[in-house]
Formats: C-alpha cells, structure tokens, sequence
C-alpha cells in the first residue's frame, strides 16, 4: 500500500485550492477518501481529496457520487477534476522517484 505523503497531501491541497466537493476556500481543510476506508478505499494520493469539515462530515463513508446528487452538488466536474489531478499528481510522482533513483546513481 502506498501511504499519502505530506507533499502529496501538501500538493493535493494546492491543485484543488479548496474544498474538492463544495469549492470552500475560508475553512481548514480535513483529508477525506473518495471510496472511505470501510469500503476498501486507501489513504492513497489517487482516493484522497481535501474537503472542508462540513462535506466531511455530511459525507461520512458513503459513495462520492449519490452523496453529491443528494447535496446537489456537481459530480461530473468533481469526477473530471479528479481524474486530471490524479494524473498530474501521479506524473509528477514518478518524475520524483526517477529523480532519486539518478540521483542515487551519482558518486559522492
């Protein structure tokens, strides 16, 4: 399993600049996990998305999408979102690790 990182955390809250669900810019932001650890989802940087304490709350484990119906929310450009940040998150993630394994390589 791959544990979020601070700087994965750190970058997730950057790239949404807000509450992931709502838009809440005024507010702490708290980690939630699109599939909730009760339903197998991980704390990984692909199922984690910052969201203030009033979505997280109301959201408890249920699914992202009829949870977002129920609030009238929009789940299609959440979804979308979603997917681009994870995969620049993910790019940026395996830039880092070919990083490190040159710079590994590199004599002292």
């Amino acid at each position: 399993m791959h544990e979020l990182t601070d700087s994965q955390w750190d970058a997730l809250k950057v790239a949404w600049s807000g509450c992931a669900y709502c838009g809440a810019t005024a507010t702490p932001l708290q980690k939630d996990c699109v599939l909730p650890i009760s339903r197998g989802g991980r704390y990984e940087v692909n199922n984690v998305v910052p969201c203030c304490r009033s979505c997280n709350t109301s959201k408890c484990n249920a699914e992202v999408t009829s949870w977002m119906r129920r609030k009238k929310l929009d789940e299609r450009a959440f979804l979308l979102r979603q997917a681009e940040i994870s995969a620049s998150l993910a790019t940026q993630t395996t830039e880092d690790v070919a990083q490190a394994e040159c710079d590994d390589d590199v004599p002292a």
